[in-house]
């Protein structure tokens, strides 16, 4: 991977710059696919028969998920569904493109609704946070609202996730409004966006690196630092095998417990910025 791609990528990722993204693909279990596009991941979870893409990546990436969800799962495979944890430009970039391949219902949170039928922008991204270049450049990254129209429909009030038995959905605010993560209890498979991530994302050295680390969700793009203070403890509780997130590479079994009990215990230190846009300097 060069600098000036990953620098690119937020920004003005196209077809052209494509070509030449470190892509990365692997098994997180037997029935969960990660695929790295850049600096953030999309899933893709079932077999053959069902499958369900989880978030879509960065602008320019459609193709590219096509191909590897057809090396995959077959010539011409079609995804039940897609499932977005949130709805920032990293996790919705292969749309609209992706409707040309695949026309397929898109579930996500209701209170993320406003964000992907035109409603409402996000916050604006805080390139003040610190803790390195991908910060920095947050300035560029987009926030305004994305409008999918009727393909977006919410997630089962009951906390069901459509085409994904014995997963259920739980409401992980603070990053977005409506971010949700992706839990099941069998295996404790946790798939939490950018709830919190493993790697420090604010960073562009570590990025590059792909230093395992848990640390909380991106700064630059979390406007609810209580909240997503209590999204982390609640993820913490189910005590999860696996963590996939939205950035940085999978964790497992003790290296991932007592990175979330490290990040609980020093949650002011390790993920909310010393100052910033939606930092409340009477509550640090």
């Amino acid at each position: 991977m060069t600098v000036g791609i990953l620098l690119a990528a937020p920004m003005i990722l196209d077809q052209e710059d494509a070509m030449s993204v470190t892509i990365a693909v692997d098994d997180v279990t037997p029935d969960l696919v990660r695929m790295r596009y850049s600096f953030v991941n999309v899933y893709m979870q079932g077999t053959a028969d069902s499958w369900v893409l989880i978030d879509a990546g960065l602008r320019g990436c459609a193709n590219d998920v096509v191909r590897i969800a057809e090396e995959r799962f077959g010539k011409g495979t079609v995804p039940q569904a897609i499932v977005l944890t949130h709805g920032h430009f990293d996790h919705v970039g292969a749309f609209p493109e992706l409707f040309e391949h695949w026309d397929v219902p898109i579930y996500a949170h209701l209170l993320e609704m406003p964000h992907l039928t035109g409603g409402a922008d996000y916050p604006p991204p805080d390139p003040t946070v610190g803790k390195g270049a991908m910060a920095l450049l947050s300035f560029a990254y987009p926030n305004k609202a994305n409008d999918f129209g009727s393909r977006v429909t919410s997630l089962p009030e009951d906390g069901s996730v459509p085409f994904m038995p014995g997963w259920r959905w739980i409401h992980t605010p603070g990053h977005t409004n409506g971010h949700v993560s992706l839990f099941r209890e069998d295996d404790r498979l946790l798939i939490a966006g950018d709830a919190f991530v493993t790697v420090q994302q604010e960073s562009l050295y570590d990025v590059i690196r792909q230093k395992q680390e848990v640390q909380g969700p991106p700064a630059y793009f979390t406007p609810d630092w209580a909240a997503a203070r209590i999204s982390v403890e609640k993820l913490a509780a189910l005590n999860p095998a696996i963590g996939a997130t939205g950035h940085g590479t999978p964790m497992r079994g003790a290296k991932l417990e007592e990175g979330l009990s490290n990040l609980l215990v020093n949650f002011d230190e390790i993920a909310v910025p010393d100052h910033g846009r939606y930092v409340d300097d009477s509550d640090s």
